[in-house]
């Protein structure tokens, strides 16, 4: 794999992705009347965590950069909790769904708090 493309191999991209790809697979039977709504909300901000991710990640050695990037990807890692929330409340996604969905977004949320606390091992 090219060097610029070091990102992909990290833990913060793969479980961020994972993320994206599998609420991109529950949203896929949400009403068509949230097509401009929660599915494309939910989508966009799931799918913003990596895409902001690789951004820093390749301007990384800018720590300001990185940083603004990793707060970006928090940003958009709180919102697409919000989402799976309100996908919940709206009985769009099961119990099951929505406690493993959120379990993961902990999850890469722990990772892109580690590298904002420490962004020089990124």
């Amino acid at each position: 794999m090219k060097n610029q493309y070091l990102f992909r191999s990290t833990s913060i991209y793969k479980k961020a992705f994972q993320q994206a790809m599998e609420i991109f697979e529950v949203s896929m039977s949400f009403p068509k009347e949230e097509k401009f709504g929660l599915t494309s909300q939910i989508r966009r901000s799931s799918r913003s965590v990596c895409a902001n991710y690789a951004e820093g990640h390749r301007k990384r050695r800018y720590p300001a950069h990185l940083i603004a990037k990793l707060s970006d990807c928090d940003m958009e890692n709180s919102e697409t909790l919000i989402w799976l929330d309100f996908a919940f409340a709206c009985n769009f996604i099961t119990k099951d769904q929505y406690q493993k969905l959120c379990l993961q977004n902990e999850e890469v949320g722990r990772l892109i708090g580690h590298a904002l606390k420490n962004p020089e091992q990124y």
